[in-house]
């Protein structure tokens, strides 16, 4: 028979053990509240559809937590930028192949007008802030739309995210060079696009 002082300490090693996997959701749970908007933004831009960049990052995000979630916090930002980077090239391949055989479709909505999209927004700055961004803010995002695919990736998460080169290219999965080069060649085509707005 075990002594009382063992069974007592059984107890408290299965509480830490729930306390410990508790810290680690709520730890990835606020890492995903800091990343969901970015990565939005960024699914938006790849696929053009909001309802398709919400699936993405969705998708994204549980298939982070699935494979990664266990890894250390600091390897967390590359990873889950790569598993989304992955996500879209996987939805840009669908599209190309359901162009190929179902062109002939046409997409419509059926739903017609959304009510709620006809609510005004309370956070709202007024006609005039937004007359004075629009602009520009049409610009930058018409310019990052043209750019290819890889030179907006590594522009988003070289500058919009911060990752450095070596994160930037383990989320893109190629070498730090080609991340330089992708960089370099995104800037310069943002240059040219956005000269009128200096």
């Amino acid at each position: 028979m075990l002594p009382a002082s063992c069974l007592m300490a059984i107890p408290d090693e299965r509480m830490t053990d729930d306390a410990r996997r508790l810290d680690d959701s709520r730890a990835i749970e606020r890492f995903l509240r800091t990343v969901e908007r970015r990565a939005l933004r960024m699914a938006e831009l790849a696929t053009r559809q909001r309802e398709d960049a919400i699936d993405l990052v969705q998708d994204a995000m549980f298939g982070f937590v699935r494979s990664y979630g266990a890894r250390d916090a600091g390897e967390w930002s590359p990873l889950f930028w790569r598993v989304l980077d992955s996500r879209i090239h996987d939805w840009h391949r669908r599209q190309r192949v359901r162009g190929r055989w179902f062109a002939w479709l046409d997409r419509r909505d059926e739903d017609g007008d959304d009510p709620l999209a006809a609510v005004p927004d309370a956070r709202e700055p007024g006609p005039l802030a937004r007359l004075a961004d629009g602009e520009a803010a049409l610009a930058l995002d018409a310019a990052l739309r043209a750019l290819p695919l890889r030179q907006r990736q590594a522009f988003l998460l070289r500058m919009w995210e911060g990752l450095d080169v070596a994160a930037t290219a383990t989320a893109m999965r190629c070498s730090e060079g080609s991340v330089k080069t992708h960089l370099s060649r995104a800037l310069a085509n943002l240059r040219n696009r956005l000269e009128a707005h200096r």
